[in-house]
């Protein structure tokens, strides 16, 4: 087992947005370059709040995976897989789930919270009550040395930690307790100054063509108490100006901070360097994503070789879990 491997998952929304980037994906394209890296497309994880609604998944993961390859996740260096096409994560989730308390899966603090944010589903099931068991067994059965978190999936961790020792405690040490991968994570706003999120429709998406970009970045709210051009405005008081540290150049950046205290740049003209700045950046990423969507069959490529090389490491841990079990 390597002490430099690495499991990290993602969800299937579909197309990812800033947030993902910067958030994720850019701390994951820095991390293949040292570590061995296990990177999945959770969708097992997306039964556990859309059993209802399993319509887009399959789509989703597509979208999404056509991202991580357009921006650098490359296959040579990664296993960039599908859970589900991994079946020892639910053998695994099954055999953790026997020796998981109850009360630590109630005390999970995210438990609590997506119920009451996720008002309008019912997620009262077994399914969604053990997903830390899930996630446990997503990293276990690779034996993972160390996980990227931030600092507030520190207790989420935690949890697949218990788990792990409380396995070994039974039946013999199998499994190394993972260790925290403290990554910086940026809060990247969305253009009504929220979180940036699918869900609240203010996103603006790795994919989005050079035109949608702009628009979107013209509609960011800004200093809400510069009222007239001529009046002062305050970058820290800006939403738009959160993202020009990403896309600015610090020169650039320095000029549009006088410029605004001054009243002489107007808010429109700043948002008009930042959508420039933003689609440049982006164009190389935009263009290869083009070049791959326009390739049939690459993303189940990927995923279908990849989780062929993941089953074979999985594999491997289950014959030492049953050895251990005696079963």
């Amino acid at each position: 087992m390597s002490n430099k491997r690495i499991v990290s998952g993602m969800r299937p929304t579909g197309k990812l947005h800033l947030g993902h980037f910067h958030g994720v994906l850019s701390n994951w394209l820095e991390l293949q370059k040292s570590y061995e890296c296990f990177f999945f497309a959770a969708d097992w994880h997306s039964l556990t709040t859309e059993y209802a609604n399993t319509d887009g998944i399959k789509d989703s993961i597509n979208e999404m995976v056509l991202d991580w390859l357009a921006f650098g996740i490359d296959p040579e260096q990664s296993v960039i897989f599908e859970q589900s096409k991994v079946p020892q994560h639910a053998e695994l989730n099954l055999i953790l789930g026997m020796i998981t308390p109850v009360s630590w899966l109630e005390r999970n603090p995210t438990y609590k919270e997506m119920q009451e944010n996720l008002s309008t589903k019912d997620l009262s099931t077994f399914g969604f009550l053990g997903y830390p068991v899930l996630m446990a067994s997503d990293i276990i059965v690779y034996k993972s040395a160390k996980v990227p978190v931030g600092q507030d999936q520190v207790p989420h961790l935690e949890i697949t930690r218990e788990i792990a020792r409380r396995f070994n405690y039974l039946y013999g040490e199998v499994f190394p307790e993972p260790q925290a991968l403290l990554t910086e994570t940026p809060k990247v706003l969305g253009l009504d100054g929220r979180k940036m999120s699918k869900s609240y429709n203010n996103a603006i998406f790795l994919s989005d063509d050079a035109e949608t970009t702009r628009k979107k970045v013209l509609s960011m709210v800004t200093d809400t108490q510069r009222v007239y051009k001529k009046d002062p405005g305050e970058p820290d008081r800006c939403v738009a100006f959160a993202l020009h540290s990403l896309y600015v150049p610090q020169e650039k950046r320095d000029e549009i901070v006088v410029g605004c205290r001054s009243a002489e740049l107007g808010c429109v003209d700043c948002k008009k360097i930042l959508a420039q700045c933003m689609i440049d950046t982006l164009a190389p990423f935009r263009a290869k994503r083009e070049e791959l969507a326009s390739k049939p069959g690459v993303v189940d490529e990927v995923l279908t070789e990849g989780s062929r090389k993941a089953e074979v490491v999985a594999k491997e841990t289950m014959n030492e879990v049953r050895a251990a079990l005696k079963v």
